[in-house]
């Protein structure tokens, strides 16, 4: 679920500097082929398969010289086509905690039909890779598993153990979740000091141009809930006051008029001081005096006209179901409305049931949806994180703007985060100002930007396995 950062106003302010053009090289003509292979895997939930991605990742590990003792694949027999991969390159310091590199699978439905090419097909058209899972999240379970390929070729020996999970179920709610089995089920095979994952990145402007760097610290946790209302109905001919539709949309129209009050984290905290001074203006102020005042409902009413900001301030909810009635001549005898939330790090998945009980009102019926999301956990701004990312950004990309971001969506993180892995969003690979046509049509993502990201990122991993 690839989480593009920022808003508009934000974008629109940070200085924009070119991106170099860059010939491929004979590593990189060998990565895209693993990176061919694994796009043209069909991953999605309704007619592909994670293992089988999964088997062609370990397959290339191993004729790169992994063991079988390095590699695990892992599915359950009530899922077997939602399997994946855990691989490892062992270090030679026992004392230092290993790194994990997680990315996942699975990708979005695509319909043929509703794509200008074939979405499991990548093409290569005017500076761009396109195909479903080409950025999302293709792009970096590819850079994961070349760089542990070129680790093991070069006869790299790190001193800290390099671990790397490709998994399944990150884009579907309902569906088996690799990254949450392995930390309810195999704890200790994914055990690590940190994570590096989706969720960072970099943002260029419409003509390419690169504007900002951004490491994910901490994401919102994603929750579901439920609203319900029930009657005895009857016909139409004779209406009612008490009518279950009605009172469903009396609850909705609550829940939208409501807003969740400002809070911060060290994260936002961090990002909106950085980004007030960048972008200046009314904007940038309403910043200060957010900062200085979360209660100032003036500046909030500023801040929070540019719609990533709103949602990085505060919890959200928002209906995006509904499903009402049985005839059209007959009274609603039972209404339902889906209300997805975005919970912020720290708050409680009962904490908002309560919030939407209490707005809903006694007539209906507000139940929690399995499944129940843990609680989102912000990691620390820990220096010895940040320091190498801003040291590898820059050399890559130097002069370019780098801050610590929290995405208001949601990745598998959530669940590593919950067995005490601080799980960080890594920058590198810049995203289009559109964002990519993730989870949407014709998904795409610059070929230099690939190319750059899978550069910044090796040397990244390789500077954290040898930091300890």
């Amino acid at each position: 679920m690839h989480k593009y950062l920022l808003g508009a106003a934000s974008a629109a302010a940070l200085l924009a500097q070119p991106l170099a053009a860059q010939t491929l090289r004979p590593d990189q003509a060998a990565f895209r082929q693993l990176y061919q292979e694994l796009v043209e895997t069909n991953t999605t939930l309704s007619a592909g398969s994670c293992t089988e991605a999964a088997e062609k990742m370990a397959a290339r590990l191993k004729a790169a010289g992994y063991t079988d003792q390095d590699l695990t694949l892992f599915s359950v027999p009530e899922h077997p086509k939602d399997g994946g991969l855990v691989a490892v390159l062992k270090g030679s310091d026992a004392k230092a905690k290993p790194m994990l590199l997680l990315a996942h699978l699975d990708v979005v439905e695509a319909k043929r039909e509703d794509w200008t090419r074939d979405p499991f097909k990548l093409v290569e058209e005017n500076g761009f890779f396109y195909a479903r899972g080409s950025a999302d999240d293709k792009s970096m379970a590819a850079i994961w598993t070349d760089s542990l390929i070129r680790f093991k070729k070069e006869g790299f020996k790190p001193k800290r153990t390099i671990k790397m999970a490709l998994t399944c179920g990150e884009e579907t709610t309902y569906a088996f979740n690799g990254a949450d089995w392995l930390a309810k089920n195999k704890p200790e095979l994914i055990a690590a000091g940190f994570a590096l994952n989706e969720g960072g990145g970099g943002k260029l402007d419409a003509e390419g141009n690169r504007q900002l760097l951004a490491i994910q610290v901490g994401e919102k946790a994603a929750q579901n809930y439920t609203l319900e209302t029930t009657n005895p109905g009857g016909h139409s001919s004779q209406p009612v006051p008490d009518n279950a539709i009605y009172e469903l949309a009396d609850a909705i129209e609550a829940i939208r008029g409501y807003e969740f009050p400002v809070k911060f984290n060290d994260t936002t905290r961090a990002f909106f001081t950085g980004t007030s001074t960048t972008i200046g203006g009314e904007m940038g102020a309403a910043m200060k005096a957010l900062l200085a005042n979360p209660g100032d409902a003036a500046a909030n009413a500023i801040v929070s006209k540019d719609k990533t900001f709103h949602s990085m301030l505060r919890t959200t909810c928002v209906t995006t179901l509904l499903k009402a009635g049985h005839a059209e001549n007959a009274l609603p005898q039972r209404a339902t409305a889906n209300v997805n939330c975005r919970i912020f790090p720290g708050e409680m998945v009962e904490g908002t049931l309560a919030q939407l009980k209490t707005l809903a009102g006694p007539k209906v019926k507000v139940t929690a949806n399995a499944p129940i999301r843990p609680k989102a956990i912000s990691p620390t701004l820990d220096p010895k994180i940040l320091g190498p990312i801003k040291a590898v950004a820059a050399k890559h990309f130097p002069g370019v703007p780098l801050l610590p971001v929290m995405s208001t969506g949601a990745t598998d993180g959530i669940f590593l985060e919950a067995i005490g892995i601080p799980v960080y969003g890594v920058p590198g690979i810049f995203g289009e100002a559109e964002g990519n046509g993730a989870h949407g049509l014709n998904e795409h993502i610059r070929v230099r930007s690939l190319y750059e990201g899978r550069d910044y990122l090796f040397d990244l991993v390789k500077l954290y396995a040898n930091a300890v």
